[in-house]
């Protein structure tokens, strides 16, 4: 397996993986001068290419106890996430997705991102359909 993030776009992303603290959204640069702490989120987003197809995963963890708002924003989260798959449906629609995810998000009292959106993979690390995580049913 090679690494997909290494050297991808322009400028070309410096690390093998991304990891992004407490505030940032995505594509956070690795550094030793960037340390943990207790009470810390991190995203750790991995990509690999894997006999000529690509993969690109997340998850984000806590750093030893993390309050119970923090809890609540991991929580929405996944429900978020969860409330996406389940419109994942024969005949069903792209927007149905984007819909739940941000229905979901905004229940709980949070918004989504809308400057950045999901996207499909396959040869190519980011391939359509683009998957907006808000919009109309």
């Amino acid at each position: 397996m090679k690494p997909a993030f290494l050297n991808y776009g322009r400028p070309p992303y410096p690390a093998v993986v991304c990891t992004s603290i407490n505030h940032e959204v995505v594509h956070g640069i690795p550094s030793l001068k960037r340390v943990l702490k207790e009470g810390d989120i991190v995203s750790v987003d991995i990509g690999g290419i894997y006999r000529g197809f690509c993969t690109d995963m997340a998850f984000t963890a806590a750093v030893g106890e993390i309050s119970n708002k923090v809890k609540e924003l991991i929580d929405t989260v996944r429900e978020a996430l969860q409330a996406g798959i389940d419109k994942m449906v024969p005949g069903g629609r792209l927007h149905d997705i984007s819909a739940a995810i941000q229905a979901t998000a905004e229940k709980k009292g949070y918004s989504v991102v809308r400057d950045l959106v999901g996207h499909g993979i396959g040869k190519n690390l980011h391939e359509d359909p683009q998957v907006p995580n808000f919009g109309k049913p």
